[in-house]
């Protein structure tokens, strides 16, 4: 399921979302303002943001920025009825934009239409942020370069997170070579990779290959 950000200054929202998320299968993070929505980006893996455009403080607009810049998907919450207010928040990189008062199951299938095109090419958690079909990674925010095969070791091991993949399947999908005994190159790759991303992003199964975890801390 996905991790889901709440951002409402109204508690009974709050409280009512997070059922049905957590009813749904969902993770769900809860912020009663910019300012806390803010410490939760900065310190959590969140696939979805749910914003309330309304908020004291930092407005939903403005709190969506910063969501935008670092891939997350995000779905506005707001009473205003205004043409003009939907067309300028999906302007700013907006997903989609629900009217309160909304069903819960409306707001769920949004959601999950969100996932599926959003996880089909990008890949997000608390260290890294890829963009399959632009080639972009970022690290905890931050542009990383990687070479084209770089960027393909990553992305194939993104691709099946959380499973070891042995150094002669990645050899097969990511170059292309049959396996003949020599499987140096894969190896060397990794050690590059770590070098950019950090020494345990990649990590070693003894004797079976290599796999990347999902991180959901800071």
């Amino acid at each position: 399921m996905a991790d889901i950000l709440v951002a409402d200054d109204e508690v009974m929202i709050r409280e009512m979302l997070a059922r049905h998320l957590k009813l749904a299968g969902h993770t769900c993070h809860m912020a009663a303002d910019g300012t806390e929505a803010r410490r939760l980006l900065s310190g959590q893996a969140i696939d979805v943001a749910l914003l309330d455009v309304m908020m004291p403080g930092e407005d939903g607009f403005s709190l969506a920025q910063a969501f935008v810049e670092k891939s997350i998907p995000v779905l506005f919450l707001t009473a205003r009825t205004a043409v003009s207010d939907r067309v300028y928040g999906l302007r700013l990189g907006a997903d989609d934009y629900i009217l309160k008062p909304f069903e819960p199951a409306e707001l769920l299938a949004r959601i999950d239409v969100i996932l599926r095109r959003s996880r089909k090419n990008k890949y997000c958690d608390a260290l890294l942020t890829v963009d399959f079909d632009a080639r972009t990674v970022l690290l905890r925010g931050q542009a990383v370069s990687l070479t084209a095969m770089e960027f393909d070791l990553l992305a194939r091991l993104l691709e099946n997170e959380g499973a070891v993949m042995s150094r002669e399947k990645l050899l097969s999908q990511v170059w292309g070579w049959e396996y003949t005994g020599e499987t140096r190159t894969v190896d060397v790759h990794v050690q590059r990779l770590r070098a950019k991303l950090g020494g345990d992003t990649v990590e070693t199964v003894y004797k079976r290959g290599y796999r990347y975890t999902r991180r959901n801390g800071a």
